[in-house]
């Protein structure tokens, strides 16, 4: 491992382009996903009241907090590209600085690229069967590698959503409020159409206070896990430090104040989740969200909210690859990683070298593996590297 190039790291050919609220809808627009749509089921059938599963995501959005308010503290502290590789490599040492960031950019970015496309294409499917449609398949001895339409769509995806990065980080930002403003949106609806033309249901047993105890204490701590992964997302910002205008100001503002709009947004859902369907049939839901949505717009509705949702996977794949690419282009200009990822678009002064690197990964990615594959990929490297 070669030493930094610390002359040259302190120059930067990327701009400050991005406010406060384009912050703020990068934090949010990276945090909702699909979780809030899909996981009330599980945290029901774990806990088995509603006042624990609210109190998950209430205690789930404290804890995530607390880990806020030190990314908020660095991301001002080291306003750079790059963020953990950044935060890691001061405070650590350049080797583990080193190694988070090979990680991140051979396996975390474009495994989660390639993942969030192939979600975004699953939804797809949902409404158009046909991008499911199998071409071949090879057998490696008792592996079965199959070929289908959705791993085409999902490369596809890949490379516009790459492509589409390619361009100004202010006109990124833009996009990522249009697209952020959607998701909120179609949580809005979730909530006030849930209250005002769903009929209540009435309250089950499951709803009452139940004794604190230590199995009470173990299954709260069970609906943490998907509350925390609903959650994750804010800290990526930090890899955008040196794009961000007044990032000593304008970074903690927008990671408190996404995380808090989206606690919020969290709470609020699960309370009409809860409002409109029974317990039980919350408990046995695939498609909690989807199942709210029919009550008072029907199935239509329904598909609607399957639409919301895979702009929600674009939305985030966008972030992903916006926030990903700084990774590889601060290692280049630190001389750890390869050159050419150091190169920034001359008009668009955005990290040209990067996209296409990270891009060209995930969409090989896309093209081998299945949801459920990327998926079971990214946790594995993700935490080999994290524990």
């Amino acid at each position: 491992m070669s030493a930094p190039r610390h002359a040259h790291s302190e120059q930067s050919h990327l701009v400050r382009g991005l406010g406060l609220w384009s912050a703020t809808a990068i934090v949010i627009g990276d945090t909702i996903g699909t979780g809030v749509f899909l996981v009330s089921s599980d945290m029901a059938r774990a806990v088995g009241s509603v006042w624990l599963v609210v109190s998950a995501w209430i205690l789930g959005l404290f804890i995530v907090l607390l880990g806020a308010f030190c990314y908020a503290e660095l991301g001002a502290a080291f306003p750079k590209a790059g963020g953990p590789y950044v935060y890691l490599g001061r405070g650590l040492g350049p080797l583990w600085g080193f190694l988070f960031g090979w990680m991140s950019s051979w396996l975390e970015r474009p495994v989660a690229m390639a993942a969030l496309a192939a979600g975004f294409v699953r939804f797809l499917a949902f409404l158009v069967p046909a991008v499911a449609t199998p071409l071949f398949s090879w057998h490696f001895g008792r592996y079965v590698f199959a070929f289908n339409t959705s791993q085409l769509v999902a490369a596809l995806v890949v490379v516009l959503a790459t492509a589409l990065n390619y361009f100004s980080v202010q006109m990124n930002g833009d996009v990522q409020v249009l697209v952020t403003s959607l998701k909120m949106l179609a949580i809005l609806i979730i909530i006030v159409g849930g209250v005002l033309f769903a009929r209540k249901t009435s309250v089950a047993p499951a709803t009452t206070a139940i004794p604190l105890s230590w199995g009470t204490i173990t299954a709260l701590l069970t609906a943490l896990v998907p509350t925390m992964w609903a959650y994750n997302g804010f800290n990526d910002l930090g890899d955008l430090g040196e794009e961000i205008l007044q990032p000593q100001k304008n970074i903690p503002r927008a990671i408190l104040l996404g995380l808090l709009t989206v606690g919020g947004l969290y709470v609020a859902a699960n309370v009409v989740y809860f409002y409109v369907l029974p317990f039980a049939q919350v408990a046995a839901s695939a498609h909690v969200a989807s199942d709210v949505v029919q009550t008072f717009a029907g199935s239509r509705g329904a598909a609607w909210l399957t639409v919301a949702m895979a702009l929600s996977a674009l939305g985030a794949l966008h972030v992903v690859i916006m926030t990903g690419a700084r990774i590889p282009y601060a290692m280049a200009r630190d001389g750890v990683f390869f050159r050419f990822a150091e190169r920034v678009h001359p008009s668009f002064h955005t990290p040209s070298g990067s996209l296409i690197f990270l891009g060209a990964v995930a969409t090989v990615l896309a093209l081998t593996g299945t949801f459920e594959e990327l998926y079971a990929l990214f946790v594995f490297a993700v935490w080999i590297f994290l524990r």
